[in-house]
């Protein structure tokens, strides 16, 4: 399946009963790039984190963040706001709560992008909104 078909099939804001087939595919394509890098499809992958992102499930935020880390294309294609659908405070105390690396790796980052500004104004309706737009869907 590539983003095309992916956005045909699910939408953006993908049915609840849709969204473990979107993390499988995910974790699917993630995996691919961590073994080489441009053997998963980084498009893909972005469109995924987005079907995420709009479905509103913080558990998510670790999700999309290991797909940015599967290599650097994936870090290139997939924005770290994708992690934050439920906003920044919200996704840093859900991820302060975890103990694993990865989590605290996350937060790390979003701390460093916070400091240096990156988030201010961020809000999730306009980002969902510019991805409206992105995937031309109405």
């Amino acid at each position: 399946m590539d983003d095309e078909e992916s956005l045909r099939r699910y939408g953006l804001r993908p049915a609840a009963a849709d969204l473990a087939d979107i993390r499988a595919l995910l974790g699917e394509h993630a995996e691919r790039e961590r073994r080489a890098q441009g053997e998963g499809d980084t498009e893909l992958m972005k469109l995924c984190c987005v079907q995420l992102f709009n479905s509103g499930d913080i558990d998510d935020a670790l999700l999309v963040w290991g797909a940015r880390e599967a290599g650097f294309d994936a870090a290139c294609s997939i924005e770290i706001e994708l992690m934050l659908g439920h906003g920044l405070a919200a996704t840093k105390a859900h991820l302060s709560a975890h103990s694993s690396s990865a989590a605290a790796a996350a937060l790390d980052r979003l701390r460093e992008l916070e400091a240096d500004g990156q988030f201010e104004g961020f809000s999730a309706g306009e980002h969902s909104a510019f991805y409206d737009r992105y995937y031309d869907e109405p």
